[in-house]
């Protein structure tokens, strides 16, 4: 499983430099990753009570660059990052980490650009970066969450040298990491990081700590026959969020209150038997992966299907997805529009994962995937 691989770019600052020899919080992370040299950085973190980002920066000025904070640098990073080629994205929540490769498409301009208004069209830029539509890397910004960013040139386990761009929102969290996977990339990553290099590289970060997770509305207080009816007049699933919105439920929530017919709740465990019929079967699948920042979405068929240490995953060559199926609360099989879907939520009520069916524009839904889905357990 490529995520548990000790690829922490920061633990090779402990035998660099004397400035960073005294840092206290540099010298914990070495004793811990002494004591576990297979802990991510997420994990390592959290023992160390600190974000994974305050935990990055002690590599700045051995391993880590810092790049600029200004609010355009994250879209424009990955603008540029369009010119890298080969590489593989990673992006993760508290319980699910998905990990494709390959090259990022590049928007026409004029696909870019075309809009109705000047405001559409600025927001349109804003979200896209100039690609990332379908293709591999297949990404879905929301770059407002984005907030710290850093080039990482580092040792891996064999010896080459890994490179790439790592970005946290506020309070520190991942949001999302590419790593270049080809040599030919290697002069435009250099360029992007001394191009885009914080001009205060010692500068304090500012981690902001997470705020309460808001309680959710009660159940008694939705007008629940217009939410029903909301959700039975939808004509297209990317709605379903701004309803959700609009009645300021939770997504779980809206889920359990759906008009009758339209969700079946299934076990936890059904995520295992899922990708284990899609594998079996060869049904093409897409798995939406998603952190409040970005949502990264594989389409395709998976092939290696297996379980370990708590997670089960999918380890394809060009396509991990690692989901820690062992914090898994609730799922549900879900029609909107037409259209089926399968969600998971973890012991937080939080989603970690959805899928879809792999279907043509304008055309039904196979029917290997519905059938795929009415044959998970109930709970």
């Amino acid at each position: 499983m490529s995520f548990i691989r000790p690829i922490l770019a920061v633990a090779i600052a402990l035998a660099i430099g004397s400035a960073h020899a005294a840092d206290p919080l540099l010298e914990q992370f070495n004793t811990l990753k002494a004591q576990q040299p297979r802990l991510q950085a997420r994990d390592a973190a959290r023992q160390l009570k600190v974000s994974e980002a305050e935990l990055l920066a002690t590599g700045i000025g051995s391993t880590v660059v810092r790049l600029s904070d200004a609010s355009d640098a994250p879209r424009e990073i990955m603008r540029r990052a369009l010119d890298l080629g080969r590489v593989m994205a990673l992006t993760r929540n508290e319980n699910g980490v998905i990990e494709t490769t390959g090259v990022a498409t590049r928007l026409p301009k004029e696909a870019e650009t075309a809009s109705r208004d000047e405001s559409e069209r600025e927001a349109r830029n804003l979200n896209i970066a100039g690609g990332y539509l379908g293709g591999p890397i297949d990404l879905r910004f929301q770059f407002a969450q984005w907030k710290h960013a850093f080039a990482v040139t580092a040792p891996g386990r064999d010896g080459a040298v890994t490179r790439s761009l790592q970005f946290f929102d506020a309070n520190g969290n991942a949001v999302h990491k590419l790593y270049l996977r080809n040599e030919a990339g290697v002069a435009v990553f250099d360029k992007l990081a001394a191009d885009f290099r914080h001009p205060r590289q010692d500068a304090p970060l500012g981690v902001t700590p997470a705020a309460p997770k808001a309680p959710s509305k009660a159940d008694s207080a939705v007008d629940l026959a217009e939410f029903q009816l909301a959700w039975k007049e939808m004509t297209d699933v990317h709605q379903f969020n701004r309803i959700v919105a609009e009645f300021g439920l939770t997504r779980e929530q809206a889920l359990r209150l759906a008009p009758a017919g339209m969700v079946q709740k299934v076990t936890p465990q059904a995520v295992r038997k899922l990708l284990e019929d899609a594998a079996r079967q060869q049904v093409g699948i897409m798995a939406f992966l998603g952190n409040g920042a970005l949502i990264q979405i594989y389409s395709g068929k998976v092939n290696k299907v297996m379980a370990a240490e708590g997670w089960f995953n999918v380890l394809d060559p060009d396509v991990n997805l690692h989901l820690r199926e062992t914090a898994f609360r609730s799922g549900y099989v879900v029609r909107r529009a037409n259209v089926t879907s399968i969600e998971f939520f973890d012991d937080q009520g939080d989603l970690v994962v959805t899928f879809f069916g792999v279907r043509e524009r304008g055309k039904p839904q196979p029917q290997s995937w519905l059938d795929l889905a009415a044959g998970l357990p109930k709970a």
